[in-house]
């Protein structure tokens, strides 16, 4: 027997749709920022020699260079003014985090609800402009040590530490205006936007190493096959969830009781989303997003560090896999779900697990249930990332068809799709209450009217 809410999402059309006309504000404006996010990654940085970083670009684009594109949106390849994206913003991000859960003056401030948040997001904002400006100083330092700028010197390094700073901060405020007014997930669809846009000149490079031989047949077809399973399998995990039976007490209003009822807790198999791919992949690139464009003057440290961390080494694949798991654990339990909250909302709603005392009992149970899960949750994050990886690498094919590229794409428009959903039900909702209000006025002006 379906639930109302599933007849009500099932009963949802385009007409329905077209009726909610804050759902259709949030979309055009997500839509209108993400334009302007793709216009910027087509605006150069001045004093770059564009012929010499084109060059540079092609030769670059099978290794690190491909992968840098790839979490840029095509930016870094072009050196536009979001050339270093939104990575700076997550790997502060990354690093806040990590003391929140160590320095006792930023865990109480996270537990002072909304002013203490706010704290926690301008030391994010503090920290990103930190890790933009140190990034962008040492890129341009590198551009020149390549050879790639037309006129070097103070001038060009202060020019670019000031754009692409610029660009870093106005994406995270971009990504912060979507997550607030628009629909989904600012940074991630920043992320998703940049990689689909990519995808139809990455097909056609790979269709091309087909037709000039040097991919066969048997590779194009294998990798497409890899692809289609990765996507479904991605698709099958992310639904996947494990649901905790919720028994609710009998109650008294007044002089009515009422009986008590009965739900469940879902706990999705990957409770932290495409966060745990993106935060290891950051880390990964932040060590090489200067290194890429320095050419022949790396240093002996950076070069012995690319040659055992470049993708596809073993180092590389084995700390991808390392940082993919500890995020997993660490964003689910800080962030997506957190059994102490879950346990006292439940203990607050006069909810209780059948056989389990409600509150830290309760806590210990889902924490355990939940560590269960992450086992498989983990692993399979770690599985879709890695193996697409080393196909790619071993076939030496673009970053795009990557199991990362993959999972934040069908991650993100899941999550995108589920928003939408989401609004289109509360408006239904609202449209139901509405109609029940108007019926109720109209019932008692007749009876009015009869009285008379």
């Amino acid at each position: 027997m379906a639930s109302a809410a599933e007849q009500m999402a099932a009963n949802m059309s385009w007409g329905a749709f077209g009726k909610a006309k804050e759902l259709r504000q949030r979309i055009l404006f997500t839509i209108g920022l993400l334009i302007i996010y793709r216009f910027g990654t087509y605006i150069p940085v001045p004093g770059i020699d564009a012929a010499e970083l084109r060059q540079f670009v092609e030769q670059a684009s099978q290794g690190i260079g491909g992968v840098l594109n790839l979490f840029t949106g095509g930016a870094i390849g072009r050196m536009g003014v979001f050339a270093l994206g939104i990575m700076p913003y997550i790997s502060a991000s990354i690093i806040v985090q990590l003391m929140t859960a160590m320095v006792p003056q930023l865990e109480q401030l996270k537990k002072d609800g909304e002013q203490g948040r706010k704290k926690i997001n301008q030391y994010t904002r503090y920290g990103t402009v930190a890790l933009a400006t140190l990034q962008a100083y040492g890129l341009a330092v590198s551009l020149e040590a390549g050879g790639l700028v037309t006129d070097p010197g103070w001038f060009f390094r202060a020019a670019c530490v000031i754009t692409l700073v610029g660009g870093t901060m106005f994406l995270m405020w971009l990504g912060e205006q979507i997550t607030a007014r628009g629909i989904g997930n600012g940074i991630s669809l920043i992320i998703f936007v940049g990689i689909v846009a990519e995808l139809p000149a990455a097909l056609a490079q790979f269709f091309e190493q087909g037709r000039t031989g040097a991919l066969s047949t048997a590779s194009i077809l294998g990798v497409v096959l890899m692809l289609l399973v990765t996507l479904v399998f991605v698709v099958f995990m992310e639904r996947s969830l494990r649901k905790i039976h919720i028994q609710y007490p009998r109650r008294q209003v007044g002089m009515k009781v009422y009986d008590g009822g009965s739900s469940h807790l879902p706990i999705k198999v990957n409770p932290a989303g495409v966060i745990p791919a993106i935060f290891a992949s950051s880390l990964l690139l932040l060590p090489t997003t200067v290194s890429t464009f320095s050419g022949q003057e790396t240093g002996p440290i950076m070069s012995t560090l690319l040659a055992y961390f470049g993708p596809g080494q073993p180092l590389y694949l084995l700390f991808f896999a390392g940082m993919i798991i500890f995020f997993t654990y660490f964003y689910t339990f800080n962030v997506s779900f957190k059994p102490d909250d879950v346990a006292d909302n439940l203990k607050n709603q006069n909810g209780f697990i059948p056989g389990i005392r409600p509150g830290k009992r309760t806590a210990e149970y889902l924490e355990y249930v939940t560590n269960r899960i992450l086992v498989l949750g983990a692993g399979y994050l770690a599985l879709v990332c890695l193996i697409p990886e080393m196909i790619r690498h071993e076939l030496t094919i673009t970053a795009y068809f990557g199991g990362t590229s993959i999972l934040i794409i069908v991650s993100v428009g899941m999550d995108t799709i589920q928003q939408v959903q989401s609004h289109l039900l509360a408006h239904q909702y609202e449209g139901l209450i509405e109609k029940s209000q108007l019926r109720g006025k109209n019932r008692g002006r007749k009876k009015g009217t009869a009285r008379r």
